[in-house]
């Protein structure tokens, strides 16, 4: 017996199929997107030492103590002190951002004041959140490397 109504939509193999690209698709973007993901972070991470070394030259031409003894003292502060001297914002000053973590380190103290630091931004987990490594200093120049840690003889940026 014949029936009057036609039936209609898709087989099996023709939604297979549609998945099947879209896999391949998923398989040709989703690289792509953790690359940009990765090169985001590193464009936030020098971004983070720059606005670091700002805050650092005004500190110390703000207080009578040099360059700050730690990160945490940027940070923000009402009024602000040489404890708090809110010049960056409470993220920055926690010491991780973006998938890096700054790791900020005073130098010692000659004549009361602190003449020195050093700031190494280094990736949560290499090669997922971030491949290169950063350093920075009083000199305000940005460094990197891709082996390890970036020290003031790795290249600049």
């Amino acid at each position: 017996m014949k029936c009057g109504k036609k039936q209609t939509g898709f087989s099996l193999i023709e939604l297979l199929i549609v998945v099947a690209i879209i896999l391949i698709i998923a398989a040709i973007a989703i690289p792509n997107l953790l690359k940009a993901k990765i090169t985001a972070n590193e464009a936030s991470a020098v971004g983070s030492l720059r606005t670091l070394n700002s805050a650092c030259i005004n500190y110390f031409t703000t207080y009578t103590t040099g360059f700050p003894l730690a990160l945490v003292r940027l940070g923000p502060g009402t009024p602000a002190t040489a404890t708090a001297a809110d010049l960056i914002d409470k993220l920055l000053s926690s010491g991780t951002k973006a998938g890096y973590r700054l790791v900020y380190v005073s130098g010692a103290p000659k004549v009361g004041k602190i003449g020195t630091y050093t700031i190494n931004a280094n990736p949560l987990t290499p090669k997922v959140t971030g491949t290169r490594y950063f350093y920075t200093d009083q000199t305000g120049v940005i460094r990197y490397s891709t082996g390890g840690a970036a020290t003031i003889g790795s290249p600049p940026i």
